[in-house]
């Protein structure tokens, strides 16, 4: 029987957008059809929402990203000022780019373990399985831990999911698990350094899940934290009312897109005169005709009040191939050479967690 070793060989390795100027062969499928017109116009939304000097851009994730190995292309972009602030699935933020913060790896499965005839075998040596990637669930475990001491030193009362992410990045400062003292580069250590605030609505839905519970169980009826989902909604809101022109950028679908599209409708209800999402691309690979969110179309999002039609895309494709190229035509097009960071965190709470 192999070991765990023998399996968790190949690590993934994140695709750096940097090493690879795209411009000529996205430029190249605006004159094609079906998917490669939509995704040249999608990166041209892009381009302009950046050029755009008075518009905050939102990048939403969902789905397993990260693992995938897009990670070191949303750090870029929280770099070089390409986006403001993130809404995203926790398993994004924290399973796996946290995970990878304090050290760990996600690994290529072989067709062997791919194809799922061995997952008996994974579970017996304690190896999780996102389709072709794997994780060590031990390592995993160390990650629920590590949550677990980051809530149990905060002050015990109700957080916004930002609050307990700003959190993290000071974890990773403070235990010198940064770039800068021989750490891995991710997106919360980025969006830590540059004020870009990170929301994830359904946070218990991952290893900050787990770490809650362990911590809520062990105070019982004592003092403790909780997020606050209602609070993490009127901080994005605040973030719309603040900036009226928004552009989003959607890799997925569900409570992301939901969240991020749901705070125009807030900030209206709030009583605030808040435009229309004014640029959004939605890249997803789900079908449109179950009604689901992840399929909604940007159109459909029109009619509720959500999103302007003029500078909309969807584009109907795989993540690890579609978001490459978008990214990477906005980087090499040098779309955001005179954008400055917006900072938004500071704008939600002008002292650190």
């Amino acid at each position: 029987m192999a070991t765990k070793q023998d399996i968790l060989r190949r690590s993934i390795e994140h695709i750096d957008i940097k090493q690879h100027n795209v411009v000529a062969l996205v430029d190249a499928m605006e004159t094609m059809a079906f998917s490669s017109r939509d995704l040249h116009r999608a990166s041209s939304i892009y381009e302009r929402m950046l050029r755009d000097k008075d518009c905050a851009v939102i990048l939403c994730l969902a789905g397993s990203l990260i693992s995938s190995g897009l990670k070191q292309i949303f750090v870029d972009l929280i770099r070089n000022n390409m986006v403001d602030a993130i809404v995203s699935t926790g398993a994004n933020i924290v399973d796996q780019d946290f995970f990878e913060s304090l050290g760990f790896r996600h690994y290529i499965a072989d067709e062997l373990y791919k194809a799922g005839t061995e997952d008996s075998v994974l579970r017996e040596l304690m190896i999780d399985r996102i389709y072709d990637t794997l994780i060590d669930e031990s390592e995993l475990r160390i990650c629920d831990d590590t949550l677990k001491e980051i809530v149990d030193s905060l002050e015990p009362r109700p957080y916004s999911s930002r609050e307990v992410i700003a959190a993290m990045g000071a974890y990773l400062e403070k235990n010198g698990k940064i770039p800068a003292k021989g750490g891995v580069d991710g997106i919360v250590w980025a969006a830590y350094e540059k004020d870009v605030p990170i929301f994830c609505p359904a946070f218990s839905d991952c290893s900050a899940g787990f770490g809650l519970v362990a911590h809520q169980h062990e105070r019982q009826t004592g003092p403790k934290v909780s997020i606050d989902s209602a609070k993490d909604f009127y901080e994005l809101t605040k973030l719309k009312i603040e900036n009226p022109t928004t552009g989003l950028l959607m890799i997925g679908g569900g409570v992301p897109k939901n969240f991020a599209q749901d705070i125009v409708v807030a900030a209206d209800v709030l009583g605030a005169d808040a435009s229309m999402h004014k640029y959004a691309i939605q890249v997803t690979v789900a079908d449109v005709r179950d009604g689901a969110l992840s399929s909604s179309t940007l159109k459909e999002a029109s009619s509720w009040g959500k999103v302007d039609t003029v500078y909309e895309q969807m584009v109907f494709s795989e993540a690890t191939m579609a978001v490459p190229l978008i990214a990477g035509y906005a980087y090499h097009k040098q779309a955001a050479a005179e954008r400055k960071g917006l900072r938004l965190a500071r704008v939600l709470d002008p002292v650190s967690v």
